[in-house]
Formats: C-alpha cells, sequence, structure tokens
C-alpha cells in the first residue's frame, strides 16, 4: 500500500507538467499565427481614360506600353457605375472559366477556338497603331489566346468599336498571305479563296467568331516599329467585345505576337496589373530584357502535351497565417498525361479558381484565421463575405502561394476585395469542379509577372508597378 500511495504524486506531477506544455505550446501556436494590415478601399470609382502621347524612346529590343483596364472604356459606351461594373466583371468572368475549363477537357485541342475576348475576358487592353501610316486603336491583350486579329473594312457584319475600322488599302504596309506559305499552313484551319489568298478563322465557345483574309501588317508601339506581323484581317466579325478593335495574342502557341517576335525582343514580356480599387494609374507591359526584375522569384513553364496555348505553372501549396494548409496536396493540382488538370496562369480571368478540395481546405483556414471579423452574406461566386462597413483598417491572415522554386506572398487587397459601396467584402478565391485551376488577375495584381520563354519559366516580382 505504501508503494502504491509513494507513486501518485509522481503521475500527478507528470499530468500537469503535460497540460501545462500543451497549454503553453497551444499559446505560442496562436501567439505565432501571422497577420497583416489591411487597408479599406471601396470600389474603384469611374475616370476619365486617357493615353500617354506616342512619343517614346524607340530602342529597337525594348518596348513598353500601358494597360487600361476593360472598366475604364465600359462608361465611354454605356451609364455604368462601379457596382455594375463589377457584377459585370463577374459574369464575364464566369463564362471565361467555363469555356478555359471546356476546352482543356476535350480531346480537341485546337488552339484556333481559344480567345480570352470572346470567352469574357477582354480584361485589359492598351492602344497601339495597326499599319503605315498608323492607325491607332484598342487592342485586348489576352494570355490564353495566340492569334492577332482586327476588324478589317470592307465589313460584312462588324460588331460595334470605340474607332474607325481598318481599311487595309490605306497601308502601305499590309500584304495578303498566299494559300500555299508556311505561315498559312501554320493556322489550324487554312483556307482559300479564288485568287489564292489565305483566310483564317477563329470560333469560340459562345457562338462567338472572327473571319476573313489572313495578312502580315506593321503594328506600332509608341514608337517601336513591328515589321511582318502575321494577323487576322477580319471582315466578318460577332461576339462580346466591348469596343474593341481585336485582340493581340500573349499566348505560347506558334501565332501568337511574343512567338512571332521572340527573336527581337528575347523571347520575355512581362506586365504589370494595378490595384484597380486603389489606383486610376495604368498598368504597363514591357517586351524584351526590360521586362525581367532583378527581384523576380521564378517558377518553372509546364508543358501540356495537348494544348500549347497556356502557361501551366507547378503549385504546390497554400499557407495561410503562416502555416501550410494541410488539405492542399501537390496532386490536386498535376496535369495529368491527357492534357488534363494542371495550374494556368492567366490574365484574362480575374477570381483564381482552384480545384474543389483545394478551394474548401483554403476556405477553412482562411474563415478561422479571420474570426474576429463580422461575418456577411454570401456575394455571387464568393462564400466568405464580411462586413467591413464603418472600419478603415483591419488585421487580415497572411496568404502565400507556393510554386515550383517561388513563395508569392500576397498582399491583403488581393484577396480581400469591395464588391459593393456598403462595406462588404469578400475572399477572392473560388472553386472550380473542373481539374483547371487558374490564377487571375486580382491575385496577380501589384506584381511584375515575367514570361520568359527563352528559358521556359514564368516569375513574380513584388511591388513590380513601381
Amino acid at each position: 500500500m505504501d508503494g502504491r500511495k509513494g507513486k501518485k504524486p509522481i503521475f500527478l506531477i507528470f499530468f500537469f507538467f503535460l497540460v501545462v506544455t500543451i497549454s503553453i505550446s497551444s499559446s505560442n501556436s496562436s501567439l505565432q499565427f501571422q497577420y497583416q494590415p489591411f487597408l479599406l478601399n471601396s470600389l474603384p470609382k469611374l475616370h476619365t481614360l486617357s493615353f500617354e502621347s506616342e512619343s517614346e524612346s524607340d530602342i529597337s529590343n525594348t518596348f513598353s506600353l500601358n494597360l487600361h483596364h476593360v472598366d475604364y472604356i465600359s462608361p465611354l459606351l454605356s451609364n455604368s457605375t462601379p457596382d455594375s461594373l463589377f457584377k459585370l466583371r463577374l459574369l464575364r468572368d464566369a463564362v471565361r472559366v467555363k469555356s478555359l475549363s471546356t476546352i482543356t477537357q476535350t480531346n480537341d485541342f485546337s488552339s484556333s477556338v481559344i480567345s480570352g475576348l470572346a470567352q469574357g475576358s477582354g480584361e485589359y487592353f492598351t492602344r497601339l497603331g495597326l499599319g503605315t501610316p498608323p492607325k491607332y486603336v484598342y487592342m485586348v491583350l489576352d494570355t490564353g489566346s495566340d492569334v492577332v486579329w482586327v476588324q478589317c473594312s470592307p465589313c460584312r457584319k462588324c460588331y460595334s468599336q470605340s474607332d474607325p475600322v481598318f481599311d487595309p488599302t490605306k497601308s502601305t504596309s499590309f500584304l495578303g498571305v498566299t494559300c500555299g506559305s508556311p505561315l498559312c499552313r501554320r493556322l489550324d484551319s487554312p483556307g482559300c479563296n479564288n485568287i489564292n489568298k489565305c483566310l483564317y478563322q477563329v470560333s469560340y465557345g459562345d457562338g462567338s467568331f472572327t473571319f476573313g483574309e489572313f495578312s502580315t501588317e506593321t503594328l506600332t508601339f509608341r514608337k517601336t516599329k513591328v515589321d511582318n506581323v502575321a494577323l487576322g484581317c477580319g471582315h466578318d466579325n460577332q461576339g462580346l467585345f466591348v469596343a474593341a478593335a481585336g485582340l493581340l495574342g500573349l499566348g505560347r502557341g506558334k501565332l501568337s505576337f511574343p512567338t512571332q517576335t521572340g527573336n527581337r525582343f528575347g523571347k520575355k514580356f512581362s506586365y504589370c496589373l494595378v490595384d484597380r480599387s486603389a489606383s486610376s494609374k495604368p498598368s504597363s507591359l514591357v517586351f524584351g530584357e526590360s521586362a525581367v526584375s532583378r527581384n523576380t522569384a521564378f517558377t518553372p513553364l509546364l508543358t501540356n502535351p495537348k494544348l500549347d496555348t497556356f502557361y501551366y505553372v507547378g503549385l504546390t501549396g497554400i499557407s495561410v497565417g503562416g502555416t501550410r494548409v494541410p488539405g492542399i496536396k501537390p496532386s490536386l493540382f498535376n496535369l495529368d498525361p491527357t492534357g488534363n488538370g494542371g495550374v494556368i496562369v492567366d490574365s484574362g480571368t480575374s477570381v483564381t479558381r482552384l480545384t474543389r478540395p483545394a478551394y474548401v481546405a483554403l476556405r477553412d483556414a482562411f474563415r478561422a484565421g479571420a474570426s474576429s471579423l463580422k461575418r456577411a452574406s454570401d456575394f455571387s461566386l464568393f462564400d466568405t463575405c464580411f462586413d467591413l462597413s464603418g472600419k478603415t483598417e483591419v488585421k487580415v491572415p497572411t496568404v502565400v502561394m507556393h510554386f515550383t522554386g517561388a513563395d508569392v506572398s500576397l498582399p491583403a487587397s488581393n484577396y480581400l476585395i469591395p464588391v459593393d459601396s456598403d462595406g462588404k467584402y469578400c475572399f477572392a478565391f473560388a472553386g472550380t469542379i473542373s481539374g483547371l485551376s487558374i490564377i487571375g488577375n486580382i491575385q496577380q495584381q501589384g506584381f511584375r509577372v515575367v514570361f520568359d520563354l527563352e528559358s521556359n519559366r514564368v516569375g513574380f516580382a513584388p511591388r513590380g508597378c513601381v
């Protein structure tokens, strides 16, 4: 009996020590959870669109130009409010994502059916010169498209655009492509007219299309002239094109602008998309060696054997509050041998989409870290929203996206965004039942995103818009 009594205090001491240790460990874990301040900005006000003078330096192997979001041109066409423009943006986004997911799941991987413009992207555009002498027009830029094209007169059927339709007969540098030429054969489905001129047709998932003569023409970016760019001169065009004259494809395919001009500009370009909620400044697009920032963190480009247009990257995980989310495994983002799945970086998608299991794990981790914020009802595709009315600053959990070889720490404004003018903010990620995940332009804001095709990599440089 005495021996058993002697062991009880030791057991109680051990139990007490164990409870204290667990308590301290739990306390330390709570203290280590990482937050960052978030200065609240409302939906962006409407600004008058203006373009810079076309008188910049004309260095032959590099050039830059301004990008503007489509929301800055939409008010020119209709009476719009910040709230209505944001709702339209989400509608465009839904159509865009559905189209991209459909394309990557089909066995017909023709690049001719891929365009951000008709699929509701058209998110960013610039002004460039067509022909000689140059006629300046709005052109949408899209990393999810290859074929460069513009509306041309005479128009059998053309949608409304803000500038006069391009007239190729008034350009001394316009040249039609013959049917048997190597350039014509690069098209997925080339046609031929009765005078041996190459014809192109690009069709889209929503029934939109552009059809006309395939040609070469000079494009002018400020004072930098790029000769002999292959582009479609569309005489019959229909779709959701929002006032732009056409599209400048920035994809990886054989007819995209970066591929066509790769040798001259070192096969490199980059853009930096400013936060539309905080600034009316334009974004920027740079071609050439100047496109690469010194503080860029790179991740290798992956190749989809079935589809050469998109920029695929390896996403290995996501951290919330300084800790990797356990439920987000690299296997959720695998690109399989048939071309399904994977993760793409896309300028034409706004909200980042993650495969459903990854999104749910991320959302739940963020909700737990943001439990002190007042919850609000769902909004559109967003199921995690907060009522921040009356506040000017809050603390939110940090979010870091882990790519192969590169960790990208997101500013709070890249994942908590205003959705109305009444103080409602939502977590700007969404789930998808498709196997394809998409890194959207909201999450890319403020970074200089570098596309280095020479070294087969994509990079992210923080504070790249400065």
